[in-house]
C-alpha cells in the first residue's frame, strides 16, 4: 500500500514535468514535508526502513544532486524530488531508482528518434516535452518514474 501511495505522488510529478516542463512545489516539497513528519512520527521512512536510513539516503542525495544543481544541469524540481524519495524510502531504493533512470534516460538519447517517429500524433502532442530534440534534455522525472518502478519490481 505505501509503494502505491509513493507510485501516485511519483506518478503525478512525472506527469506535471512531462506537460508544463515544471513540478510545483506543493507536490515535490509537500510530499517531502509528509515524508519527513512520518519519519518523525514513526521513527521509520515510509518504506519501512530505520530512520537513519532515510537520513543517509537524504545526505546521499543532497550529494549526488546539488554539485549538478549548482552547475546548472538539474532542475531544482528533480533535487527536491529524490531528496523525497530519500526520506520516503532508503539509499538502496534512492540508486537504484537514479541508475534505473539514468539508463533509461540514456537509451532515450540514443533510440529517441526511432522510438518517436511511429507514435501517433495525439501521443506525440501530449508527450511533446519528450521529444527528442538536438541539445534539449529530456525531463527527467518521468525517466525517474520508471526507475523507481524498476526498483520496486526488482526488490
Amino acid at each position: 500500500m505505501q509503494s502505491l501511495v509513493l507510485l501516485i505522488w511519483f506518478a503525478l510529478c512525472a506527469e506535471q514535468d512531462v506537460r508544463l516542463r515544471r513540478v510545483a512545489d506543493n507536490l515535490t516539497l509537500g510530499g517531502g514535508v509528509c515524508a519527513l513528519l512520518y519519519l518523525f512520527c514513526t521513527g521509520h521512512t515510509w518504506l519501512g526502513a530505520p530512520a537513519a536510513d532515510g537520513a543517509w539516503a537524504l545526505a546521499l542525495s543532497m550529494l549526488l544532486t546539488l554539485p549538478l544543481y549548482h552547475a546548472g544541469r538539474l532542475a531544482g524540481a528533480d533535487v527536491k524530488l529524490l531528496g523525497t524519495l530519500a526520506l520516503a524510502t532508503d539509499g538502496m531504493h534512492l540508486l537504484a531508482t537514479v541508475c534505473g533512470a539514468l539508463l533509461l534516460v540514456l537509451a532515450w538519447l540514443m533510440l529517441g528518434e526511432r522510438i518517436w517517429k511511429p507514435l501517433s500524433r495525439k501521443v506525440k502532442q501530449r508527450l511533446a516535452a519528450l521529444a527528442p530534440k538536438a541539445g534539449d534534455a529530456p525531463p527527467l522525472s518521468p525517466f525517474m518514474l520508471a526507475g523507481f518502478v524498476g526498483t520496486l519490481i526488482w526488490v
